[in-house]
This record gives structure tokens, sequence and C-alpha cells, in this order.
């Protein structure tokens, strides 16, 4: 709306237990963000590291400066519940977690975010490049419960990646993104071709590599 780019780091995420005893995962570290195209303020929120199990797990605190470094704003809260700004006696909330599925626990315990980021319905996938992750069959599979057949599809799709990488690298070459370039920074940014191309349902003059 007002034509600002944010840009922010990512913290540290742990999965605890992973072999054996109840999972849990733990985010911490600083995150700073702030906007390419003015200084007029920045954000940090610290992610604070767990001690011990207790009722401070997943907490975190940050602020809000101006250009001169000044505290404008702080904030706190659990990044699994809820954010707020301003003293704990009379802090507003600026984002609070929607509350989970039904029976979430039986689907990997997915929020409603994460269960639609792999939605599909016909009138969409008719328009979809067929590299979308979200034609992929085995993670199709898989979020219907067909694990046997998730397996089978994942193990094939890996052999079409190593045949890739092989022809790839007999011809000493590297792989292009189709969508993507990177900047002088670095960073992986839009090529602005992939709505333009769009225009042709299914993206159909364009040649794909078969991923699925």
């Amino acid at each position: 709306r007002f034509g600002d780019h944010y840009e922010w780091n990512k913290v540290t995420s742990c999965i605890h237990n992973i072999l054996s005893g109840q999972r849990w995962i733990e985010h911490y570290g600083e995150i700073t963000i702030q906007t390419s195209s003015s200084d007029v303020c920045q954000c940090k929120i610290t992610f604070i590291k767990a001690k011990c199990w207790n009722s401070n797990l997943n907490e975190v605190e940050g602020t809000i400066t101006d250009s001169k470094g000044k505290v404008v704003h702080r904030l706190f809260g659990k990044w699994h519940e809820a954010l707020f700004c301003g003293d704990p006696s009379s802090a507003t909330c600026i984002w609070r977690a929607n509350s989970m599925p039904v029976n979430y626990e039986q689907y990997y315990g997915f929020t409603k975010f994460a269960i639609e980021l792999n939605e599909l319905d016909h009138s969409l996938k008719v328009l979809l490049p067929p590299t979308d992750t979200r034609l992929r069959v085995d993670q199709r599979l898989l979020e219907e419960g067909n694990l046997e057949a998730a397996e089978e599809q994942k193990q094939r799709i890996e052999e079409l990646q190593r045949d890739r990488r092989r022809i790839l690298e007999e011809k000493n070459t590297s792989h292009q993104p189709k969508f993507f370039r990177r900047s002088k920074e670095g960073d992986w940014v839009s090529n602005h071709t992939y709505w333009e191309l769009r225009k042709d349902p299914g993206f159909a003059h364009v040649d794909f590599p078969t991923l699925w």
C-alpha cells in the first residue's frame, strides 16, 4: 500500500527430543525488521531462549526505535499466543494467533494457515506451472494419509532430482531459476515474468523440467 519493502532475518529454530521423549520446538535469537526504502524506524524482537520448562517458555520482547535510535514502542508476549505493545498494565494486543483447527492433532498439528498453504481447487490448478509444489504428488498423498504411496512417490521424485543434477554436472552448468534472479546484494528477487507468462493457462508455452 505504501510501497515499503520490509526485510528481516531468521532466528534459530530448534526441535528438542527429536529422537526420544516429548518433542517440542523452540525459537531463539534476535530478529531485526526494517524497510529498505526508509530509515524512519526499526524493530528488534528477541526470542528468549528457555532455561528450563517453565511459564517463561516462548517469550519474546522487543523495541521499535526511530531513526535516531530512540525507543518509541516496547513489545512483549509469546510467539505462539500473542504480541503486545506498550506497558504491561495498559498494553494493546497487536497480534494474536488464530485458534487451532478441529482435530489438528490428527493432522500433524497444522495451523489453519499451514493447511491453506497447500490448498488447491480446479480453477487455480489449471493456471499453475507444473513445477508448483502444490502439485507435488508425494506431498498430497501424505496429506491424505496414504503413507505407503507417499513414500514410493518421494523416492521416485528424488531419483528425478538426482538425474537432473547428473545431467547438469555432465554439461558443466548450473540450474537457472525461471522466475527469479540474484540481486546485487545477493538476495533472490522476482524477475517479473511469472504473471505475464501465467496469462497462458498452465504456462502452456514454457518448457519446464519434470519435477514430480
